[in-house]
């Protein structure tokens, strides 16, 4: 029988444990966790076989996963390398960063250790345990980074064991992650986080003004939810890459307030409209290589039964929706939603069976 330790029961780790138990249920999953209480519903709702502790059984693990913070990631690693461990166990991770990771995986490097970095591009603002579900990862990006030739022959045995997760798979450097991870999700973080609490000094006072920002704050401000501790440990891993990705932000901004102190209509202008020509290029359909999903755009009127008729004539046309999001939507002022499919082909069937909505166009 395979054995898999799993190192913290979060969000992620659930989730992971949730998709082997769906795709591999002969595969015995162990669990441990600083939270009790995790431990406790993991075991109630049979999300994992088994608590250990203290590295409790590791020698008989054919697979371990570290699921914790980046800090504690390292950590783990540091532990694993001097315990007993099973000739050629394979060791992934779920770090946001993968530079500092690495490093410290190099410690197996004169082990019978596979060790693969990972990271899965998914999340939720919701945290723990009791969040986790085993379609969180579906249609996400999954980073993978072997260790030595020796692990990347253990790459389709990793997939394999997660198959049920539905991610895209993707082989990368830890330079090349850290560079893209820190531009598309750290540095955004930080913006939404500072965003909000400046927000909330603004109003201060004035609780008009914070009761009043939705739509469009609410969408770019919504990752700004997620896990303080998470995400501390994320900045202090992936120093180099974002400070110097805020700095260059930082400039934008102070270019556009100069902009705006000279009455510069001409290059606001145009830094709106490269904007909008950059943001309307992303997609797959228009920058290529590397697979990823398909949106529609509908517009909706703020009535009761409105979203319900649109996800029925999805469902009957027998289509795989992947995501759905209502952008923008306030009381008495139709909305955008946003669909989301796997497949060009699906977006256009759904194109037709919603004939009769508005369909906007976004960069399509």
């Amino acid at each position: 029988m395979t054995k898999v330790l799993i190192k913290g029961l979060g969000l992620i780790g659930s989730s992971l444990a949730r998709a082997i138990r769906l795709q591999h249920p002969d595969v015995q999953i162990l669990g441990d966790d600083l939270n009790l209480a995790s431990l406790d519903y993991a075991m109630q709702n049979q999300v994992i076989d088994q608590v250990v502790a203290n590295w409790d059984q590791v020698a008989e693990m054919d697979v371990i996963i570290l699921a914790g913070p980046v800090s504690q990631i390292i950590k783990d690693i540091q532990d694993l390398s001097h315990q007993t461990l099973k000739p050629g166990v394979l060791i992934t991770d779920v770090g946001s960063t993968k530079q500092t990771v690495m490093k410290a995986a190099q410690a197996f490097k004169d082990q019978t250790v596979n060790f693969i970095g990972g990271h899965p591009m998914a999340g939720s603002h919701k945290t723990g345990v009791w969040a986790g579900r085993a379609n969180l990862f579906e249609n996400a990006f999954y980073f993978q980074i072997p260790l030595n030739a020796a692990s990347a022959q253990q790459l389709t045995k990793l997939q394999d064991l997660l198959a049920a997760t539905n991610a895209k798979w993707l082989q990368v450097t830890a330079p090349q992650h850290d560079k893209i991870v820190a531009q598309i999700s750290h540095v955004p973080h930080v913006i939404a986080s500072a965003l909000v609490n400046q927000t909330e000094a603004t109003f201060q006072g004035d609780p008009l003004g914070m009761r009043l920002a939705a739509g469009g704050f609410k969408s770019i401000t919504r990752i700004a939810s997620a896990d303080p501790t998470m995400w501390s440990a994320i900045l202090l891993n992936n120093p180099t890459m974002i400070k110097e990705q805020l700095h260059q932000f930082q400039a934008e901004l102070t270019t556009v307030e100069k902009w705006i102190e000279q009455g510069d209509q001409a290059a606001i202008f145009d830094f709106f409209k490269q904007a909008k020509v950059s943001r309307d290029q992303l997609g797959p359909d228009k920058v290529g290589a590397v697979p990823g999903q398909y949106d529609l755009f509908v517009n909706i009127a703020d009535q009761v039964g409105a979203l319900a008729d649109v996800t029925r004539r999805v469902s009957q046309a027998g289509l795989n929706l992947v995501n759905l999001h209502i952008l923008e939507i306030r009381e008495e002022i139709d909305g955008i939603l946003q669909l989301t499919f796997s497949t060009a082909n699906d977006r256009e069937q759904a194109r037709q069976v919603l004939s009769d909505y508005e369909i906007i166009t976004k960069g399509e």
